[in-house]
């Protein structure tokens, strides 16, 4: 069963569960809005996927925290993950030895079919 790290009511996510819906891929999701990931899964990500593409830096709790004026680092930007999971880009995927983030059609399509 292939796990989707998100919240139920993000669109990407939404469509990300309907691809696999569509694909009979059976999924599970991991709400952010109940639990946290651990920090050392948040770090695994940020390792295999990159930094920039799972810090979210477009979502309103970005803006809210004023994220933008501390110009963090990668450090920083892992602290606040692992603080803030509303901060990560979302879907997350870990998929044998990727880590996917965001919903992107084509490359699910690479991917899963």
């Amino acid at each position: 069963m292939l796990r989707v790290y998100g919240i139920k009511n993000c669109d990407s996510v939404k469509k990300a569960l309907k691809f696999f819906k569509d694909n009979n891929i059976e999924t599970e999701l991991f709400d952010f809005k109940k639990q946290n990931p651990p920090c050392d899964k948040i770090k695994l990500w940020a390792l295999n996927a990159g930094i920039d593409k799972l810090f979210n830096s477009r979502g309103t709790t970005y803006r809210t925290l004023n994220l933008k004026e501390l110009n963090l680092d990668e450090t920083g930007k892992i602290e606040w993950l692992c603080k803030e999971s509303m901060l990560i880009k979302r879907p997350v995927i870990e998929y044998k030895d990727k880590v996917l983030v965001g919903f992107d059609e084509k490359l699910y399509k690479e991917t899963f079919l």
